[in-house]
């Protein structure tokens, strides 16, 4: 696809039209990949985003307990000294 290079005040830019914003799920950020005569634009991936809120929450509704024990009844820590 052919798109124009724009002026952006003192730089320069492209601009993509709503339909490909919302295709690749291009929200404020993206990627920018320098490859070998190549500029790969792409999403930006955050999987964790908003894992802190939530993991606050949990704490504050008393939900973050261990599921299991931390240490198992039979392990000494003897061989680490």
């Amino acid at each position: 696809m052919e798109v124009s290079v724009i002026q952006i005040g003192n730089s320069k830019g492209i601009r993509f039209s709503k339909t490909i914003l919302e295709k690749y799920n291009i929200k404020d950020k993206v990627d920018l990949i320098l490859e070998k005569g190549k500029i790969i634009i792409q999403p930006l991936s955050t999987p964790r985003k908003g894992w802190e809120d939530s993991f606050k929450q949990m704490a504050e509704n008393g939900d973050d307990k261990l599921l299991f024990n931390d240490v198992f009844e039979d392990e000494t820590f003897e061989e680490w000294n």
